[in-house]
């Protein structure tokens, strides 16, 4: 009875879990308030301090995670433009060889001043004059892409060698494709030619379309490539339909004048046919090592480059000669001053810029050939002031 007096201060241990009484309940609240006491405040934040580290940690490394994605998406996106860019300038480039634009301009600046010879007096410089003009130009465009792709196709394996940048002679256009390209631009010409209904500009375009034809398609009975008097008759033929006769009757249709031939045209024709005759002779001085190839006999693969470069030197001295002689004879005095004194420079400036060619230098023979074109624009030029 005693024992179980004495043992109801006790819990009873016939349980499977322990238990403590009150007081050690009580002494072991009091051990941990004092232990909160004595504890330092930074400890105690500690814990708190450390979690809050951890969720920055976290932000941190999910924000830097989140830019390197951006920079990856915008390297994998930059490559992608860039190949668009330059896929652009590689068809833009490729379409500027094969257009041979220093040929066009040379259209637009002979066709633009016969032109102007078929104005009298500055108040026919009417919208009417410009419209007119870029119709013609409009068509011709069209008919010279036409030309230089058919010569591009016709002499495929000697451009391979004489001009391997060329778009067709490099692969960059395959040869169905600038079948395609070439007859489109033919038949453009024509439609257009069509549409404005000048007959001057039809008879210019069908002109020049039969005679480069001729030249360059190797069919029988055509292909005058193959023969220098051909050859030269063709392009000076062709191109003084185009840049000079084409053009000033055109543009007397447009301004429904009379046609009449002035002194200006007569010179325009005699001395500009001289130029061409000359550039076409040059043309093929740096191409001898394809066309002998190809088994054409041009005058340069027959004569050399030395003599028929001296021999178009001297065709071009005697073409500034004409023009002197043209001049000195006008009735006006400032036409007549003009006209001698700015080809006897040019004369002087042709000898001298001869001499520095290097004739066993392709490259330069082909920088003398574009030369000839600067001096052709400026000819073109020139002979607005013939009188």
């Amino acid at each position: 009875m005693a024992f179980r007096l004495l043992g109801s201060s006790f819990p009873s241990l016939n349980t499977t879990g322990s238990f403590v009484t009150k007081a050690s309940l009580d002494k072991s609240e009091k051990l941990s308030k004092e232990y909160n006491l004595k504890t330092p405040l930074k400890h105690k934040s500690r814990g708190i301090f450390e979690r809050g580290s951890t969720i920055k940690t976290c932000e941190k490394h999910d924000e830097k995670k989140y830019l390197m994605n951006v920079t990856q998406s915008s390297h994998e996106a930059e490559p992608h433009s860039k190949t668009i860019f330059n896929s652009i300038i590689h068809a833009l480039d490729a379409f500027r060889k094969f257009s041979r634009f220093y040929s066009f301009i040379a259209l637009i600046v002979g066709s633009f001043s016969s032109s102007l010879l078929a104005v009298n007096n500055l108040s026919e410089l009417s919208p009417t004059f410009f419209n007119g003009y870029l119709q013609y130009i409009a068509a011709h465009f069209f008919m010279h892409m036409y030309i230089v792709g058919v010569n591009q196709l016709a002499d495929l394996e000697i451009d391979k060698i004489n001009k391997p940048y060329l778009p067709l002679a490099s692969g960059n256009y395959s040869f169905r494709n600038g079948v395609i390209i070439v007859t489109s631009f033919l038949l453009t010409s024509f439609g257009v030619g069509w549409i404005i209904g000048s007959k001057p500009l039809l008879w210019a375009l069908f002109g020049s379309f039969f005679l480069m034809s001729a030249y360059s398609i190797n069919l029988p009975l055509l292909r005058w490539k193959k023969s220098t008097i051909l050859t030269v008759m063709g392009n000076t033929l062709s191109m003084v339909i185009s840049f000079n006769l084409g053009p000033f009757f055109h543009m007397k249709s447009v301004l429904k004048k009379a046609a009449i031939f002035p002194r200006s045209l007569v010179f325009a024709t005699a001395v500009m046919g001289l130029f061409y005759g000359i550039i076409t002779l040059a043309k093929d001085i740096p191409d001898i090592e394809g066309d002998k190839m190809a088994g054409l006999r041009t005058l340069s693969v027959r004569l050399g480059p030395k003599k028929v470069f001296w021999f178009c030197v001297f065709l071009l001295e005697m073409a500034y000669g004409v023009a002197i002689m043209i001049g000195a004879s006008s009735p006006f005095l400032w036409s007549k001053i003009f006209v001698v004194l700015s080809h006897a420079i040019m004369a002087l400036f042709v000898w001298y810029r001869a001499t520095l060619v290097d004739l066993s230098s392709k490259d330069s023979l082909q920088a003398f050939y574009m030369f000839l074109f600067k001096l052709l624009y400026a000819e073109n030029i020139l002979m607005l002031f013939v009188r």
